[in-house]
Order: structure tokens, then sequence, then C-alpha cells
């Protein structure tokens, strides 16, 4: 279309190096905000009152919620920048604010120094680490998107959960590292969990200059006209479809992904009574079968399509979510946790491998950035960030399992939305790419 940016051709190894150096800066990027959630269990008490562990928690869940409240925020700047000045430009300044949130929280005195401050400035932090990774996602996934060739875009664009998964498990390694060979429970409860935040900051600048070299996805126009409507609200506006159907597909898979992947370290100290170092085990490895599915899972999206992914995972989800948690709320066993945990991930795989090319192959060049990351983001504030002080609140008030309907309910009313939806691999508005 004229005056429509346009996909830049793309030579196979230029596509492939540009996918690579997208998705590194998509780990790191991850890294960094799952690492609050990885060692919340031991700087919880370094920037709050000693209270019970629940309550400790549920502070820092909610700051891990507030977070995520900024991510439609950073979703709606990021992605507008994204796509009035491009995609590489928008993924510099992402990684760059990731970086300083980082390196606030590594730094920050604790309770015992400056009192309530301190939770202020751990908030701070969180907010922007929230504009951060709330322009990362949409951008890095229309940068991937646009990257893949189209045959293959279920099966390329799935290595930003790939990244996103190994981004967790780079945070969880750090954390097993450090709990077995370097410091002891006491000295991490004290300052060693200030480590991997201050490698978080390191690695995000580096990245930084790394994505500064990435190739353009799309090419775009000049004209003062489609400048002053590219990437806008306005512009946004004229796809509501598009818009509802982000936000529908997006609520039983993000409450889902967060309740079997970030929350279920805690859960399984807090609930089913595991010692921190056996969590820690289980989260890793289950989080590794995870991550090595999302690609058999993409391909697979390619050969078949996306709606039938969409709906398997939530047929599954909804007939399994309340059996899976009950039966990890009375288990003891390291493997038998494992195996209910890796269940559910295979399930959640059906969203979390195509989300992104779905997400993307909705919206036309001029608004796909802005189009996949505000929707979503407020999807994922909503529901995804605040999943686990939902499950926490729960367990306070004595009704843990209601938490698990709760999730059942958030995956039937996306199954709604998959059996009515069009597949987007045959409607695809990502052009180019054979």
């Amino acid at each position: 279309m004229q005056n429509q940016p346009t996909n830049v051709p793309q030579t196979t190894g230029g596509r492939i190096r540009s996918i690579i150096g997208g998705s590194l800066g998509n780990l790191v990027e991850w890294y960094d905000w799952y690492v609050y959630t990885a060692f919340s269990l031991y700087f919880s008490g370094s920037f709050f009152p000693k209270e019970n562990e629940t309550v400790q928690l549920l502070n820092t869940a909610g700051i891990f919620a507030i977070g995520f409240l900024m991510r439609p925020i950073g979703g709606w700047v990021m992605g507008t920048y994204a796509d009035r000045k491009g995609r590489k430009a928008a993924l510099t300044l992402s990684v760059l604010l990731m970086s300083v949130g980082s390196l606030i929280i590594a730094i920050s005195p604790g309770y015992k120094q400056i009192g309530v401050a301190a939770p202020f400035i751990l908030v701070l932090a969180r907010i922007i680490q929230g504009l951060s990774v709330g322009g990362e996602y949409g951008t890095s996934a229309t940068y991937l998107s646009e990257m893949a060739t189209k045959k293959h875009r279920g099966f390329y664009s799935s290595f930003q959960y790939v990244t996103l998964i190994m981004g967790q498990l780079l945070a969880l390694g750090v954390l097993v590292l450090l709990q077995r060979a370097f410091l002891t429970d006491k000295e991490l409860h004290t300052w060693g969990w200030r480590i991997p935040f201050a490698i978080g900051a390191v690695l995000a600048v580096t990245v930084m200059y790394l994505r500064r070299s990435l190739q353009e996805s799309v090419t775009i126009d000049e004209d003062v006209k489609t400048r002053s409507n590219r990437g806008t609200i306005k512009a946004l506006a004229e796809h509501p479809r598009a818009v509802l159907t982000v936000i529908g597909l997006t609520v039983g898979g993000t409450v889902a992904f967060y309740t079997f992947t970030t929350y279920m370290q805690k859960f399984l100290v807090n609930t089913s009574g595991f010692s921190k170092n056996s969590a820690t085990l289980i989260s890793t490895l289950t989080l590794v079968g995870f991550m090595l599915l999302q690609p058999v899972f993409g391909l697979l999206s390619d050969k078949i399509g996306r709606k039938p992914l969409l709906i398997g995972f939530g047929v599954l989800g909804t007939l399994t979510t309340v059996p899976i948690l009950t039966a990890l709320t009375h288990t003891k066993d390291v493997w038998i946790a494992f195996a209910l945990i890796m269940c559910a991930l295979i399930i959640v795989s059906g969203y979390t491998s195509i989300n992104a090319v779905v997400k993307a192959e909705l919206f036309p060049a001029n608004v796909r950035a802005l189009g996949v990351g505000f929707p979503y983001a407020i999807a994922v504030s909503l529901f995804g960030g605040t999943a686990e002080y939902i499950a926490l609140w729960f367990k306070n008030d004595h009704h843990a399992e209601w938490f698990y309907w709760y999730v059942t309910i958030c995956i039937v009313l996306s199954l709604i939305l998959y059996v009515t939806m069009n597949d987007t691999r045959k409607h695809s508005k990502i052009e180019g790419g054979d």
C-alpha cells in the first residue's frame, strides 16, 4: 500500500543475524525483569519491616504488580516510537531503561538504613523497568515477525518466548549458582541478592550497543502526512476488533503463564512446603523443558495454523488447571511436582509459542508495534501482573484454592475468543517474506 511502511528485503544470513540479535536483547530484558521475582524470597526482608513471610512476599508481589501497571504506558510510548522512528531505535531505548532500573535496585539501601524510602526506591526502579518491558514486548514481537519468512513465521517468532524463558532460566541459574557454590543462605539474604541486579545492569548496557547494529525490518516513509498518523492512538482506533482480539487472547494465556512459571517457585515453598533450593531446582528444570517446546509448537502452527493451538490450550487449560494445582498442593516429591508443572507448561505452550506472531499478524505495519504492545500490556498488567498478588492474597485469607478457579475462569474467557477468531496464518497483515 502506498505511504505505508514496507518490509526491508533481507538475505537469509542477514535475516538470521537480525533475529539472533533481537532475541539476545530480548533475553537480557527478561532476565532483568525476572531477577526480581527469582530473588524476592531473599530481598523482601531488606525492603520491608519484618512480619510473616507471606506478608513480605505480598508486599514484593504488590510492587511486581506496580511494574506491570506501567507496561501499558511503556507499550504506548515505545510502540508509538517504534512505528514512527523504527524498530531498532525503540529496541535500543527499551534495554537502556531496563539497565537503569536494575542498577537502582542493585545499589539501593535497605529498610534498616533509610526506612520507608527503601520500598519507594524499589517502586521507582520497577516503574522504570515496567516502562522498558512494556515497550520491549510489542516492539520485539513486531521486529521478529517482520524479519521472519512467511512460511516459517510461527517458528521464528517463537524465539521471542524462547529468549523470554531463557531470561528466566538465566535468573534462576544465577540463583542456583549463588545458592550452591558461592554464598550461604544468610549472605544471600543480607547482600548477595544484589549481585544478579548488578549483572543485569551490565548485560543490558552491552546489549544496548549490540542493538544499535541491527538491521531495520521495515522502511519508514518520511511523508509528513503518513508520519502524523503513524503509530498514534487515532490510527490504532481504526482497528478496534484487532485491539480487542489482542486483549481477549492474552487474558487466559498470561494468567496461566505467570501462574506456572514465576509464581511456581513461591508456591512450591509457601504452599507445598519444599525448601527454597528444591523449589528453585524444580522451576529451573520445568523452564528448560518449556523453552525447548516453543519452537516445536511454533513450527506446528506453520503447518496446521495458529487457531488449533490456541483452542487446544483453552480446552486443556480449562480442564486441568484445578486438578494440577490441587495435586501440587499435596505433593512432597520433587519429580511428581516436576511432572505436574511440566504437564501444565506443555498445555500453556499452545499460547506462548505463537501469541506474539498472532498479534503481529493482526495489524498493518504503520501501527503494528503500538497495536501489539499497547493492548497486550493492558491485558498482561490487569491479569498477568496481578496473578501472583491475587494468589498470595487468597492464601493469606485461607482460601488458596479460589485462585485455582480464578485461573480457570480466565482461560475460559480466552477460549471463547479462540473459537470465534480468524486464523491469522491465513489472514496475516504482514507483507512479504516468502
